[in-house]
């Protein structure tokens, strides 16, 4: 085996050392984003809970309290039992007003009203050039009604042969109900 110089060495040395900085850093990184969306999470539940209009001081009252039974396991049951039977009613309830749908429109659309479409719950499809999603009817008929989209609702019937036939029914055009 050939033997290896000194300044070879070092110079493994200093790209594995290199590697190792690149991987703490990514590390780092990714222990920061799930920090973040914790947060993000947190603050929802604070919002679903309807505790985002208390005054900050209050609000943080309200959590010290809640924060002294952080160690009683009974008490984080019942809140976990609590929060899960609401969590499922609410996403129950959103479910049967979702129904799949698909949005076209003539024209492009502006980057904003592209947000909103996907804030309703909507995917663009490159392939098919259309939006589409479980959403509610009602909330992405407004916003089709607001660029001249076309929406369809793809309901499953069942066709002769026994297999789901998507049915296409044109939404309401814009300006008339």
């Amino acid at each position: 085996m050939p033997k290896t110089s000194l300044a070879e060495r070092m110079s493994r040395l200093e790209q594995q050392k290199a590697r190792l900085a690149e991987q703490e850093a990514k590390i780092k990184t990714d222990e920061r984003k799930q920090h973040t969306r914790r947060l993000i999470e947190a603050g929802t539940l604070i919002d679903k809970a309807g505790l985002l209009d208390l005054e900050q001081q209050a609000l943080y009252g309200a959590l010290l309290s809640l924060a002294k039974d952080v160690h009683d396991e009974k008490q984080i049951t019942a809140w976990a039992a609590a929060g899960k039977k609401t969590l499922d009613r609410e996403a129950k309830a959103a479910a049967a007003t979702r129904q799949l749908l698909t949005v076209t429109f003539a024209a492009a659309l502006p980057t904003e009203f592209s947000t909103r479409l996907r804030g309703a719950r909507l995917r663009w499809n490159k392939f098919l050039q259309h939006w589409e999603g479980m959403a509610d009817y009602e909330a992405v008929a407004a916003l089709a009604a607001e660029h001249d989209g076309e929406l369809r609702r793809i309901a499953p019937q069942a066709g002769s042969d026994g297999e789901d036939v998507p049915d296409r029914v044109r939404g309401p055009k814009p300006g008339r109900s």
